[in-house]
């Protein structure tokens, strides 16, 4: 099959490599439809290649048609069509019963100390082949894969990989108050999608923050009020107050992670980490704190006292400085962590019906052949074309 492998910093291939097999009794293959490109796969890109070997299969966002089931599968056969969770969780554990799927302890990565397994995201999380490939293995048949309707078009439920429950948990965690505010610092395709879903439950004022014209201007389109960092710089801060008496935003969902803008020192500390030797390069990622900060401390700047912040963007260093004394002066209450995707996944489907609340069809701003997935990295990293997001079609 073809597929996209890693083969060193910013050097992603389309290559053929072997077909999955059926492992376990309760395996599944399936032929990949539609896999999305997400921002954490620039982390890959970018940063994170000491924990990667060359020929991994990238990717965590697939959906496709059922091939081959295990003997042991009761509620899948050949031909239903599926979404695939970016989580590996078992749907059965302690974790997962209380809907931890993340943390799930039947494939928690407990060599690195980390939660569970996910699909195309280094031996970190379990080496797992990812999903921007022609076919993929997918354990857990009866409980990991998403069943969904035949008929309407991949964009309706593909998101259901990833972009939508994790938006959705950003925004459950922000704990917004009825009516309330919340800003939304970086507008990303998960801060894109967590603007609308705010919008949709309810938000009195949702406040849109990046720097990149094409998608200030999505947010806008879609009812989020918005400021320009590239205008504000350090001012963003003032300029949320200033929409808040004063007070700063309710909530604030950091949706940009470890590559934020500015922080030249952590900048050039990743670019350093990057080129370092494999064995040099991940004690100083797992024991020392690598990430450019900014924007969690826009974050925690910005929000109101006794507010909430919620952290969806994704950080790799394990000893980042925190201003603790601000953070408890202002009493704020903080939930992070990768999204839990099957907690959610009984509250989306029902929206994602012919009326599109979300605007899940035309959501992607771009539409490629797998082929082209190396140039689709490359533009994503540069933001050029207004690449946002972009789903990547096997075989086309």
């Amino acid at each position: 099959m073809r597929a996209l492998t890693w083969q060193g910093r910013r050097d992603v291939r389309v290559e053929t490599v072997p077909d999955p097999k059926l492992v376990d009794p309760t395996d599944v293959v399936i032929r990949v439809t539609s896999t999305g490109l997400c921002g954490s796969d620039l982390h890959l890109y970018e940063v994170l290649g000491p924990f990667l070997e060359p020929g991994d299969i990238l990717g965590h966002e697939p959906m496709g048609v059922v091939e081959e089931a295990g003997p042991d599968v009761r509620t899948l056969r050949p031909g239903d069509r599926v979404v695939v969770p970016f989580n590996v969780s078992c749907g059965t554990c302690f974790m997962c019963e209380r809907g931890l799927h993340s943390q799930c302890e039947t494939t928690q990565v407990r060599e690195h100390g980390k939660g569970a397994s996910l699909f195309g995201y280094t031996k970190l999380y379990g080496q797992m082949p990812g999903g921007q490939a022609e076919y993929l293995r997918v354990p857990f048949g009866d409980t990991l894969p998403i069943k969904v309707p035949e008929g309407p078009a991949d964009e309706r439920f593909v998101y259901l990989s990833d972009v939508l429950p994790t938006a959705w948990q950003a925004v459950e965690y922000a704990h917004i108050p009825p009516g309330g505010s919340v800003t939304v610092l970086g507008l990303g395709p998960i801060g894109q999608m967590a603007a609308r879903i705010a919008l949709h439950r309810g938000a009195g004022l949702v406040v849109g923050v990046d720097l990149v014209a094409a998608r200030l201007e999505r947010a806008r389109a879609a009812g989020v009020h918005t400021l320009d960092l590239k205008e504000l710089g350090d001012g963003v801060a003032d300029a949320v107050r200033d929409l808040t008496d004063g007070r700063g935003t309710d909530s604030v969902i950091e949706a940009v992670g470890m590559e934020a803008h500015g922080a030249p020192v952590a900048a050039a500390a990743q670019r350093l980490t990057a080129l370092l030797p494999d064995a040099v390069a991940k004690p100083l990622m797992e024991k020392a704190g690598v990430d450019r900060l900014q924007a969690l401390y826009t974050a925690i700047d910005l929000v109101r006292r006794g507010g909430t912040l919620s952290i969806s963007g994704v950080y790799g260093g394990a000893a980042d400085p925190l201003p603790m004394l601000t953070m408890f002066d202002k009493q704020l209450r903080i939930r992070m962590g990768q999204a839990n995707v099957w907690a959610w996944v009984d509250t989306l489907l029902p929206l994602l019906n012919d009326e599109d609340p979300l605007g899940v069809e035309g959501f992607a701003t771009h539409v490629m052949p797998l082929e082209d997935a190396p140039r689709a990295y490359r533009m994503f990293q540069a933001k050029d074309d207004g690449m946002i997001k972009t789903l990547l079609k096997p075989g086309s």
